[in-house]
C-alpha cells in the first residue's frame, strides 16, 4: 500500500478578487491533492490569509518544480508562504526557571505524541529541573543570569537554538526578560506563557495584582515575544471563574492548569502552521 506524504502550505498576501482560485488551481494542475483548507479575508489589512494541507498522491512533477511553481505564482501576487511536510516536526528549545507545571505537561505531551515537535534541548537560569529534563533523555543547559552576564547568557541560548537547528523558543514560566535585541532576533519564533489574561495585569505578580482587585475570574495568555513586555501578539487565550474566597495561594494554584493548556495548544498551533501573523494580532487557521 502506497503512503502519501502530507504537506501544509501556510501563505498570506495583500487581498484581491480570486486569490483563493488562483492557488487552488496552481495545486491542481501539478497535482496536489487538497484534504484541507482554511482561510480569512481581513477587511480592516485587506490581507489574506490561508492554510491548505494536501498530498501527493497524484503530483505530476517532482517535489522541487512543485515548489517552484509555486515561487512563481507567488511574485505577482506579493504572496509570502510556509511550506512543510508534515511529518517534518519543528525542533524547539524550551526555557524555564523553577516552576515546572508548563515544562511537565510539554513533555508528557511529546512523549505521548500527540505534541507534534521534537524538543531538542531545555535551557534554564536553575538547575532545578535538571533531573526531570535529563529522565527524558534531552540535554540541559544550566545558564545563570545576572544583570552583567545577561548579553553572554543570551547568546549562549542563540547558540543552542543554531546547534540543534530549533525554529522555535518556548517560554514555559521562564521568568527572565528578553533583551530588545532578542526579541528581535526571535521575531515569531518565541512564544511565552504570561500568567493572567492579558492585556489585564502584565508585568510581575499577576495573580496578586487580579486578587487586589478582586477579579471573578483568572486567565493565562500564550503570546508571541515582542520588545514590548506582555504584548506580543495572543495566540491562546485560557481563563476558569473564581469568587471572593480565593486566596492569592489559590489562585496561583489553579492558574498552574490554565498556563500549562495554554501553552501546549499554542505550541501545538505553531507546530501545525495554523498561526499566521497580522501586526499585533495573530490570525488562527483551524
Amino acid at each position: 500500500m502506497q503512503i502519501n506524504n502530507q504537506y501544509v502550505l501556510t501563505w498570506q498576501c495583500p487581498d484581491t478578487s480570486g486569490v483563493l482560485a488562483k492557488v487552488t488551481h496552481n495545486l491542481f494542475e501539478h497535482g496536489a491533492f487538497i484534504t484541507e483548507t482554511s482561510q480569512y479575508s481581513d477587511p480592516s489589512t485587506d490581507t489574506f490569509f490561508s492554510r491548505i494541507a494536501f498530498d501527493d498522491r497524484n503530483l505530476k512533477v517532482p517535489f522541487e518544480e512543485f515548489v517552484s511553481a509555486i515561487d512563481e505564482l507567488a511574485k505577482p501576487l506579493n504572496l509570502s508562504y510556509r511550506i512543510r511536510n508534515a511529518n517534518d516536526l519543528p525542533n524547539i528549545v524550551i526555557a524555564v526557571s523553577k516552576d515546572d507545571h508548563c515544562l511537565v505537561s510539554l513533555l508528557t505531551k511529546w512523549k505521548a505524541g500527540v505534541l507534534p515537535v521534537n524538543i531538542v534541548a531545555v535551557v534554564s537560569n536553575h538547575p532545578d529541573c535538571q533531573s526531570l529534563v535529563e529522565w527524558h533523555g534531552i540535554p540541559y543547559h544550566h545558564l545563570p543570569v545576572n544583570k552583567e552576564n545577561k548579553p553572554q547568557q543570551e547568546a549562549a541560548i542563540l547558540d543552542v537554538m543554531k546547534s540543534a537547528d530549533a525554529e522555535l523558543l518556548v517560554l514555559a514560566r521562564y521568568m527572565q526578560i528578553l533583551s530588545d535585541d532578542m526579541c528581535v532576533k526571535l521575531q515569531g519564533n518565541a512564544i511565552n506563557i504570561h500568567h493572567s489574561f492579558l492585556p489585564s495585569f502584565k508585568g510581575a505578580k499577576p495573580y496578586h495584582q487580579a486578587h487586589a482587585r478582586g477579579v471573578k475570574v483568572i486567565g493565562a495568555t500564550a503570546h508571541y515575544v515582542t520588545a514590548d513586555l506582555d504584548e506580543g501578539p495572543i495566540i491562546v487565550q485560557e481563563v476558569k471563574p473564581i469568587n471572593h474566597t480565593f486566596t492569592v495561594e489559590q489562585m496561583v494554584h489553579s492558574g498552574h492548569d490554565l498556563e500549562a493548556t495554554a501553552l501546549c495548544h499554542a505550541v501545538k498551533m505553531h507546530a501545525q502552521q495554523r498561526i499566521c501573523l497580522n501586526g499585533d494580532k495573530t490570525v488562527i487557521l483551524a
